[in-house]
């Protein structure tokens, strides 16, 4: 069993839908403690159950040099206490997570922000840092007890490597999930694509960068269960309550062997060379020209452009 390894400390910095919950502020409600330590996200427990909810709303919940950490002792937080015997892991606003915020990576010049450096870069120094973050979401594989997630909105880049590396995920059937950036500016460090859907639909997503609604993401298994926006919240609640009735050991022996079958395939080498890919995607001459038109003309309409296919941007 692999133990907890904190995200390092990391100096430089590493975004619609039908279903909007009622923001979350501080003020917990009855039977639920919460913790104010941190800045980006909301922690409490309720009846057994630890609940992770990123809290950038503005932001569509887009991962700041804040976010990984803090996700990280989160998980930590909830594996020690005794209390706890599921967490759930959701966001808050209008959406899951919109990934990295590219408002802060992409739109600053090359060497001010984690993420791109100036020419020529150096491979480490990118490793380091995206390894930091892969290991922060990785925590939710790693979790001693069962992590579920909650989609709503989107869950795309790196919100998607969140999602995906969670134990269960129940999502809205109108929410959006995907890794856009495999076009450009990106490789998912955390690969889970494959270990869900196989190689072909694998390679169909990242080829493409397209999004896939909830419904069409249950029906070729790449989540759990997609549910009508309405009842997300229901659907969270009852798959809880039948876990929370089961032994912290029970819970714990069932992951292990789970988990054990697909590292033994080959997960851990698969995310080393991702990490250095999407390295490499970010500083390739593509990634240089995403990144400068990034900063032409705004990170959404780069993103648009990218997105949509107009754009080949080996020709820039």
């Amino acid at each position: 069993m692999q133990a907890f390894r904190r995200i390092a400390q990391v100096s430089r910095s590493l975004r619609s839908a039908t279903y909007t919950p009622k923001l979350i502020t501080r003020q917990a409600s009855s039977g639920t403690s919460e913790d104010e330590r941190y800045q980006s996200i909301l922690y409490s427990i309720k009846d057994r159950v630890a609940y992770i909810t990123l809290n950038r709303p503005h932001a569509l919940n887009a991962i700041t040099p804040h976010v990984p950490k803090e996700l990280q002792d989160a998980v930590a937080q909830a594996n020690a206490d005794d209390d706890v015997r599921v967490i759930v892991v959701s966001g808050n606003g209008k959406a899951f997570c919109a990934g990295y915020d590219l408002k802060l990576f992409a739109e600053s010049e090359r060497g001010s922000v984690g993420g791109s450096q100036k020419m020529p870069w150096d491979p480490y120094e990118d490793y380091r840092f995206m390894h930091a973050c892969t290991e922060a979401f990785m925590s939710l594989w790693r979790s001693l007890k069962p992590t579920i997630c909650k989609v709503h909105g989107y869950a795309v880049a790196g919100g998607s490597d969140i999602a995906l590396c969670c134990d269960l995920i129940v999502m809205a059937e109108d929410a959006k999930i995907g890794y856009p950036p495999s076009r450009v500016w990106g490789c998912p460090t955390t690969a889970m694509w494959t270990y869900r859907v196989g190689a072909e639909r694998a390679k169909r997503i990242l080829f493409t960068g397209e999004l896939i609604d909830g419904k069409e993401a249950a029906r070729i298994g790449l989540v759990g269960e997609a549910v009508p926006a309405n009842e997300l919240d229901t659907a969270v609640s009852r798959l809880v309550d039948r876990i929370k009735t089961v032994p912290t050991n029970q819970l714990f022996f069932q992951k292990q062997v789970i988990n054990q079958v697909v590292e033994h395939m080959g997960l851990s080498s698969a995310q080393r060379l991702a990490t250095l890919l999407d390295g490499m995607s970010r500083h390739s001459p593509e990634g240089v020209a995403f990144q400068k038109r990034t900063q032409e003309v705004g990170f959404k309409q780069a993103v648009h452009e990218r997105d949509s296919g107009i754009i080949d941007w080996s020709k820039l």
